[in-house]
């Protein structure tokens, strides 16, 4: 007999997993173990989501025909999967396991589990993804500096979504100039889309709530869905209330507004409840259909087969040591209103909001708010790399590294991307009303109420001078430094330096 080993992030029918066993012969082994649930802090929410979502994930494969031994949080001993396989399938002639989607939890299969199980270990590739960690490295060979917006017309290429022949449909590859619009309320907001709570479901509110007490969040407001059905529901009402406006607004931020036009399916895609090529595909039937623009469907599939397999690539090309990379010399703590959203930052106050309610922020909110703040104040890459693997549903190692610490925190010198995302309030200030609600000034970077990311914004550019001032993309900006006065200049950084004595004072 052979045993089967589904992780969490492992929901679907057609993990290779499942493609190589034989349900009449072998067993399924699901498990929610301490080790996974606990190694960082993860919001209640994205463990209620987890949990419920592999006990539901359980019943489709019993209904399917397959044995499942399914071990519950609380009702066994193992606080890991080794530990657990070793004593209860001692006797197994194979173990078969798909590769995971953390180099920890990897590097412990590859090192460890056949040594320490006593049984043969077969280690899938994980064909879930558009792009194979093989053809990425090869992709990548010779390359000094890579960039998404090559390998994603490799990918639309492959994969054939909005192409026309050999031609990107409308002639472009990238529409990203349109999406960019600030949202002022006169196109109506989608409606909510709720779920019901199942008995699964509230089983595992209850013990999270019990098992979890010190974790981040609450879970009286989980909405997420939980089953293969409800990612198709959430699917469904993307494409039809939120895709046709979410390229224009994909940027944009409002007070009060946690979702906007947002797809909220990447939990649903990380977790495997929604197949990536066919979410892309029905988005660009939506296109060819009539019923969303292009700017849209395109900025929505890039997201996919772009970035979201561009980071995967890069994680598994780049692995271990790029988890250490700090190119910048970041030492600073992550500041305590991460974890309380107490802050007079109205931007950070609402970005952070909708994180501890509800283990969700779009990218914006993330990358040019939460990711901006902790960039400019120059905090250690491991510590925000840690806080947004905790904090968010949708957050796996493969995604949330390269994101943050290549992305977010410049950390890995530029191979992610050629320059910093560091911006001053006056972006926040174009694509929100969040500026308006705020007691610090936008216009100003000197004073006592200046906005903080303006005067942390000057004192970045200026202490990182010897790294970036030779980088094409920021001529612009060190001319418009240069050209500032010199009292001005001392003036700014007198004021970023006070801030940066106490942030938790902000």
């Amino acid at each position: 007999m052979k045993i089967g080993l589904i992780l969490g992030d492992q929901l679907s029918l057609n993990l290779p997993t499942l493609q190589h066993l034989n349900k009449s012969k072998d067993r399924l082994v699901m498990a929610e173990v301490a080790d996974e649930a606990t190694y960082v802090k993860h919001h209640k929410q994205k463990i209620a989501l987890i949990f419920s979502a592999m006990r539901h994930f359980a019943v489709d494969l019993e209904k399917a025909g397959w044995q499942v031994d399914y071990y519950c949080y609380g009702e066994h001993a193992f606080r890991g999967f080794a530990a657990l396989i070793s004593e209860k399938y001692a006797d197994a002639g194979e173990l078969v396991v798909t590769r995971c989607g953390e180099y920890r939890l990897q590097h412990q299969i590859d090192r460890d589990w056949e040594r320490c199980i006593g049984v043969p270990v077969t280690c899938l590739d994980d064909s879930r993804f558009l792009c194979s960690t093989t053809f990425f490295q090869q992709w990548a060979q010779g390359k000094k500096q890579l960039r998404m917006e090559f390998f994603y017309r490799e990918m639309r290429r492959y994969s054939g979504l909005l192409m026309e022949g050999d031609e990107p449909a409308g002639g472009q590859w990238n529409y990203d100039s349109n999406n960019r619009q600030p949202y002022t309320g006169k196109t109506p907001l989608p409606p909510v889309l709720t779920f019901e709570h199942d008995d699964i479901d509230r089983q595992v509110l209850a013990l999270v709530e019990e098992q979890f007490p010190s974790h981040m969040g609450s879970l009286d407001s989980f909405q997420w869905g939980t089953t293969r059905e409800q990612a198709q529901q959430a699917l469904a009402h993307f494409i039809e209330h939120r895709l046709p406006y979410f390229g224009d607004y994909q940027d944009a931020m409002v007070t009060g507004e946690d979702t906007l036009f947002h797809s909220l399916l990447s939990p649903y895609i990380n977790l495997g409840l929604l197949d990536p090529m066919a979410v892309c595909q029905a988005a660009e039937q939506a296109y060819y259909s009539g019923d969303a623009p292009l700017n849209a469907v395109e900025g929505f599939i890039r997201q996919i087969i772009g970035w979201r397999e561009y980071v995967r690539g890069i994680y598994w090309l780049l692995m271990p040591d790029y988890a250490n990379e700090n190119r910048l010399g970041n030492t600073r703590d992550l500041p305590a209103c991460y974890w309380t959203g107490d802050t007079k930052m109205h931007c950070m106050a609402e970005c952070l909001r909708n994180t501890i309610d509800h283990a969700y922020a779009h990218h914006i909110q993330r990358l040019m708010v939460t990711g901006n703040f902790a960039l400019l104040l120059g905090v250690l890459p491991e510590a925000i790399c840690q806080w947004y693997l905790e904090v968010y549903a949708d957050a796996f190692d493969w995604v949330e590294l390269p994101n943050t610490l290549g992305m977010v925190m410049h950390a890995d010198g530029g191979y992610l991307g050629s320059k910093p995302y560091a911006a001053s309030g006056s972006y926040i200030n174009r694509m929100s009303d969040y500026c308006k609600h705020c007691q610090y000034d936008v216009k100003t970077a000197s004073e006592a109420d200046s906005c903080p990311f303006n005067s942390l914004y000057w004192h970045f550019i200026h202490r990182h001078r010897r790294q970036f001032a030779g980088n094409h993309r920021m001529k612009m900006i060190y001319g418009n430094l240069n050209r500032m006065d010199e009292a001005k200049v001392e003036a700014i950084l007198a004021r970023a330096q006070s801030l940066l004595a106490d942030p938790d004072a902000l």
